[in-house]
């Protein structure tokens, strides 16, 4: 089963909790054993599994990306200015699996899955295989 899922972002820099997104596919899909795979296919953005309890994981997280990767570097070349936001998305990564076990995701008690947006405010589209086995 593969679903695809549109979302729009408000912000330049976000972390959007997708999990009951991907939740919700594995149930429709009726699988009880396999893997979830969910793809981004923007070079501006990327999908992280993440603690989503404390709101401060994702706030301190932004922070240092915007510490490693400043928006504005002297050095940058890119004309859309944007260069910043490819080396946060080339960090993160495109996609991430999860082993679905009993009909559930195989996540840990804090973990979530984040969408995150480097080159916002936009509309994106975020993909989630389901595949038994």
């Amino acid at each position: 089963m593969l679903r695809s899922f549109t979302i729009r972002t408000a912000k330049r820099d976000d972390m959007i909790d997708i999990t009951s997104f991907v939740e919700e596919t594995v149930r429709q899909a009726n699988v009880t054993e396999g893997i979830a795979v969910v793809y981004c296919p923007h070079t501006t953005a990327g999908i992280t599994i993440n603690e989503n309890a404390d709101p401060d994981v994702k706030r301190d997280m932004m922070r240092r990306f915007d510490e490693t990767y400043p928006w504005e570097h002297p050095l940058d070349r890119h004309m859309e200015g944007n260069t910043a936001a490819h080396m946060k998305a080339s960090t993160v990564g495109a996609s991430q699996h999860v082993i679905i076990h009993e009909g559930r995701l195989l996540l840990g008690r804090w973990q979530g899955v984040y969408f995150c947006e480097y080159d916002g405010p936009r509309q994106r589209t975020l993909y989630v295989k389901v595949i038994e086995g």
